[in-house]
C-alpha cells in the first residue's frame, strides 16, 4: 500500500504552504532533531498590521543556538501576551476573528509555561490541523532511530515509517540526492508553492508569506479554498 511521507522542522505558527504538505501526506514528521538555526522560521512568524508586516518571535535563551530544536528553551513568559495583544491590534475587524478568538486564546493559555519552543510549535500545529480539517498524522523524529547523513536520514526515517513516497520542500533540492532515494525504492516528489490565488487581507499589499492565521483570520471556513489540499 501506498504511503507518502514529509519531514520538516518545526516552525511557529507556520505559513499555509506548511500545513498544505502536511495535508498532502500519511505521516508528517517533525524534525526536531536538527539544530535550532537563529533568525528562521522555529521560533518566529509574519503577520500583516496596518502599517504592513512585523514579526512575531518567542524569546529564546541564547545559549540554546547551538542545541537542537527539541532542546532550545523559552527565554521567559512574557512572549505569549504580546503575541495575543498583536493579534488583536491586527485582526480584530477581520471577518471571522471573533469566531476563532477563544480558540487561539485558548491555545496561548496551553502554552505559556512551556519551557521548549517544540512543544509550543507542536500545539499550534496539531490545533490549527484541526481548524483546517487536516487529519494526517503528525509525529516526531525524536520517536525514531536516526542515523548520520543528511539525505541517509531522511531515507532511513522514511523507511522506518513505510513510505513509498516522500514529498519534500522544494528548498531541499541544494542538498538531497536523489540517487539514494531511487536505489532505497522511494519516490521523491517536491512540493510547488507557485499559484496561490489571493484572498482578502485587512491591511497593505497581498503578502501570501504571512502566518497561517491570517488567513484564517480573514477567510474562516473557506480558507482551505486558498490552499493546495
Amino acid at each position: 500500500m501506498d504511503k507518502k511521507v514529509a519531514i520538516l522542522q518545526s516552525n511557529y505558527i507556520p505559513w499555509k504552504g506548511y500545513f498544505d504538505i502536511i495535508a498532502r501526506v500519511d505521516e508528517f514528521i517533525i524534525y526536531d532533531e536538527m539544530q535550532y538555526t537563529k533568525n528562521d522560521w522555529r521560533n518566529r512568524n509574519k503577520i500583516m498590521t496596518q502599517n504592513g508586516l512585523i514579526w512575531l518571535t518567542i524569546p529564546v535563551l541564547s545559549r540554546n543556538f547551538h542545541r537542537k530544536i527539541n532542546e532550545t528553551k523559552i527565554a521567559n513568559k512574557l512572549w505569549t501576551k504580546k503575541h495575543i495583544k498583536s493579534l488583536q491590534n491586527s485582526y480584530s475587524k477581520a471577518l471571522y476573528y471573533n469566531v476563532y478568538e477563544d480558540i487561539i486564546l485558548d491555545l496561548y493559555e496551553q502554552v505559556k509555561n512551556e519551557e521548549y519552543l517544540s512543544q509550543v510549535n507542536f500545539k499550534f500545529i496539531i490545533e490549527i490541523c484541526k481548524l483546517l480539517n487536516i487529519k494526517t498524522k503528525i509525529s516526531r523524529a525524536s520517536e525514531y532511530q536516526l542515523i548520520e547523513g543528511k539525505t541517509e536520514r531522511l531515507i532511513n526515517l522514511c523507511q522506518q515509517a513505510e513510505a513509498t513516497e516522500y514529498i519534500s520542500g522544494p528548498a531541499a533540492k541544494g542538498y538531497i540526492q536523489n540517487k539514494l532515494f531511487s536505489k532505497a525504492n522511494i519516490r521523491l516528489t517536491w512540493m510547488d508553492y507557485t499559484g496561490y490565488p489571493e484572498y482578502s487581507q485587512l491591511h497593505s499589499s497581498f503578502d501570501h508569506n504571512v502566518s497561517i492565521l491570517d488567513l484564517i483570520f480573514n477567510i474562516g471556513p473557506d480558507s482551505r479554498r486558498f490552499m493546495k489540499f
